[in-house]
């Protein structure tokens, strides 16, 4: 029952977590933090670190503390819950970074319904430079509007 039950927390978390995105990318990072985040709209340096991959530490550290409860304490909930933003984490490196911005050099050829309504989707929120006016912002689930040819 144990396992099943950290089966469950660990799939709600990872879902949670697409909201968890949104919610951070639509009114953190396009809000009060858009200072981090400017640099990913708008490429004004050399650098292959943006700012904006702060917020990946911020999570990265959420995600540790899970760890660290789920082996320190009686809250073995902690596993899941880690896993769960880890795994997440790792799509949305995957999708994001990799995949759509290109960060490193590899599922350039993917052109299946699913990359190209993401890719769609993404393109369409990048053609906003400000952090005003914005649309779509989530990442791995994103309206149905950017599947269609």
């Amino acid at each position: 029952m144990k396992i099943f039950i950290g089966i469950v927390i660990f799939i709600g978390t990872f879902s949670i977590m697409e909201f968890m995105a949104w919610f951070t990318h639509k009114y953190v990072m396009h809000g009060f933090l858009w200072s981090l985040h400017q640099d990913h709209h708008k490429k004004d340096h050399d650098s292959w670190f943006e700012r904006n991959d702060a917020f990946f530490i911020f999570y990265a550290i959420v995600s540790m503390v899970c760890f660290y409860l789920g082996a320190e304490t009686t809250f073995w909930y902690g596993w899941p819950l880690g896993l769960g933003i880890l795994a997440y984490g790792i799509a949305y490196f995957m999708v994001h970074d990799i995949f759509i911005h290109q960060r490193f050099k590899i599922f350039r050829n993917a052109n299946n319904w699913y990359a190209k309504g993401v890719r769609r989707a993404h393109k369409i929120h990048h053609k906003h430079l400000g952090k005003k006016d914005g649309e779509c912002f989530g990442m791995l689930v994103v309206p149905f509007k950017y599947f269609k040819k």
